[in-house]
């Protein structure tokens, strides 16, 4: 069995948010193939209990705990070396002591990278050959660009520059990198107009969802009050993205569904909402629910999910695992990039506050068989096109796995 290093920016367990989801069953995928030398950060004290979940996974374990707070002025050490920000966020010298360490060692034949930010503990000539990938996920540089757009200054010019800067360091990532991968062809083709010449080393690999888990089978108690019917958000609220959402919706687009149909009430379900968010509970018919142990009861006795992103990258979970529930989504463009959707449903998605409105409103006003038999399109096309499973296999073709028996090895947590 080979050994592979695999380096994540986030402990990736639980997976319940967007890059802790792909990098886990990433991390599943995995071990079975190889001995895992899992190298990150635990950015949230509770993760630290998650821990022992991982052992499991993992021949070897090095995470390094690290506060935000300290680590945003920490940053700040970018504009000195004129590189991005993001870097030095991310940046230990334990973390990187470690690596060179397995590779020194011999420990490892290959290279997994899990977002830009850690591809800075791999660059450059290390004596002898090593096989790269890395999972870009997204293009960083872009999210940056359009966080920029619609901000005012000086944050406009801060995110300007970090787009810039990030997407030097993303061009030479990829220069330096055998394989590079995005979770979209969107996405791939974005980066391939940024680094035309590199194109040969681009490629796309999908989300999936946990069919079996999300599923709408099951009997779930439902967590809402008595009242009107429901729209319901899902998603981390410390999310710079979400929390424009859900504002934008909650202001914007649900007054006008109320007009439509009364009592029409909007729940926003996701862990540390910040202040932006907790004072949308002021508005008529919003309520903010914030972190909950589980997020299918919620998705199951809505009416129907909303994903109103007005920035995103890449395909987004939260509308995978309603899909997933039966539920149907109404979502902006943005939202919906990458994602294949059921004949007919096309109408759903909406930009304009006014269309938005009258598409949650039609579900809302749906009776119980057309709501079923749209959310029962909707599970199809996850479960026949989204399937983690089918989409990580090809992580083995770009890694050049030899050993393919499945086995899980128990490892060493050093932090």
């Amino acid at each position: 069995m080979e050994s592979l290093l695999f380096l994540v920016h986030r402990i990736p367990y639980p997976p319940n948010k967007g890059d802790k989801i792909r990098s886990y069953h990433l991390l599943r995928h995995l071990a079975r193939t190889y001995r895992v030398h899992l190298g990150g950060f635990v950015d949230d004290p509770d993760d630290w209990r998650n821990v022992p979940a991982l052992k499991s996974l993992c021949h070897d374990l090095f995470l390094v705990g690290i506060q935000p707070k300290a680590r945003r002025v920490m940053s700040l050490s970018g504009f000195l070396r004129g590189e991005a920000l993001s870097l030095p966020y991310y940046r230990s010298r334990r973390l990187q002591a470690w690596v060179n360490e397995k590779l020194v060692r011999g420990d490892v034949q290959s290279v997994l990278v899990f977002s830009s930010t850690m591809a800075q503990y791999v660059l450059g000539d290390r004596g002898k050959p090593l096989h790269r990938v890395i999972d870009f996920v997204d293009v960083d540089s872009q999210k940056w660009h359009e966080y920029g757009q619609r901000m005012s200054w000086p944050m406009s010019w801060l995110y300007g520059r970090e787009s810039h800067a990030m997407r030097r360091f993303e061009r030479d990532i990829a220069a330096q990198f055998d394989a590079c991968v995005f979770v979209t062809k969107e996405e791939a083709d974005l980066f391939r107009a940024i680094a035309p010449d590199l194109s040969g080393r681009l490629t796309a690999i999908n989300n999936g969802v946990d069919k079996d888990y999300f599923s709408p089978s099951r009997t779930y108690e439902n967590p809402y009050p008595a009242g009107g019917k429901v729209l319901v958000f899902t998603g981390a609220m410390d999310y710079w993205a979400n929390a424009d959402a859900v504002a934008w919706f909650a202001r914007e687009v649900l007054p006008l569904v109320r007009v439509r149909v009364t009592g029409a009430r909007f729940f926003v379900v996701g862990a540390r909402p910040v202040q932006r968010v907790r004072g949308l509970a002021a508005l008529p018919g919003v309520q903010v629910v914030g972190a909950v142990e589980d997020i299918r009861p919620y998705l199951a006795h809505a009416q129907a999910a909303v994903a109103p992103l007005r920035v995103a990258r890449g395909i987004q979970n939260k509308v995978l695992e309603a899909m997933a529930m039966a539920r149907p989504v109404v979502a902006t463009r943005a939202a919906m990039e990458g994602l294949r959707q059921p004949g007919g449903l096309e109408r759903f998605v909406a930009e304009e506050p006014e269309v938005f409105a009258a598409r949650c409103a039609e579900l809302l006003m749906a009776d119980a068989h057309e709501l079923n038999s749209l959310g029962m399109r909707c599970r199809e096309l996850v479960s026949r096109h989204y399937q983690w499973e089918a989409h990580l296999k090809r992580f083995d073709d770009l890694l050049g796995a030899k050993d393919l028996e499945s086995t899980v090895s128990s490892g060493v947590v050093r932090v």
